[in-house]
């Protein structure tokens, strides 16, 4: 009975072991913008996986909508449903830093439904981190200094004005 146990423990060892084996390569890997415009017959027609923070505005148009996604190399845009861009709260401008999240679909260097444009069209999207707003500080010496140059422009003027009296 024993033998019986430690073989069917061994072959439970081996199956979780090929388990874990498959799931990790369950998960691609993002791709960077700068592969895939460098190798953009590579991977035309292909799925990819493009991680990156969601920039400008969610474009709606239709059922379907475009984002720009950039991964601090370069951006690319995304054309997904429209039903997924309900997760994306902020994007990225002068204001506020982008939602980032991890696209994957297939991606196209000459789009024919797109008037040829290089594009990824999303059939999955994932939030991985909220966006936020940035909170510009005042910057209190640039402040006094134009407080200073205007009490001296109107020294200046008051000068001339009683110059010419």
């Amino acid at each position: 009975m024993s033998k019986l146990y430690a073989s069917g423990f061994r072959l439970l060892l081996v199956a979780c072991s090929l388990w874990l084996v498959a799931c990790s390569s369950c998960f691609a890997q993002p791709i960077s913008s700068t592969e895939l415009i460098n190798n953009t017959k590579q991977y035309d027609d292909k799925a990819v996986v493009y991680k990156g923070e969601v920039i400008g505005d969610v474009m709606r148009r239709g059922n379907y909508a475009w984002i720009n996604v950039n991964d601090g190399e370069n951006a690319i845009g995304i054309w997904l449903p429209a039903n997924l861009t309900k997760e994306i709260a902020y994007t990225g401008s002068y204001r506020s830093i982008g939602d980032e999240i991890e696209i994957t679909g297939v991606f196209h260097r000459a789009c024919p439904e797109h008037a040829g444009d290089l594009d990824i069209h999303a059939q999955v999207m994932r939030k991985i981190d909220s966006g936020r707003l940035i909170q510009d500080k005042l910057n209190t010496s640039k402040r006094n200094q134009a407080i200073v140059l205007l009490g001296i422009l109107a020294l200046v003027w008051i000068l001339t004005l009683f110059k010419h009296k």
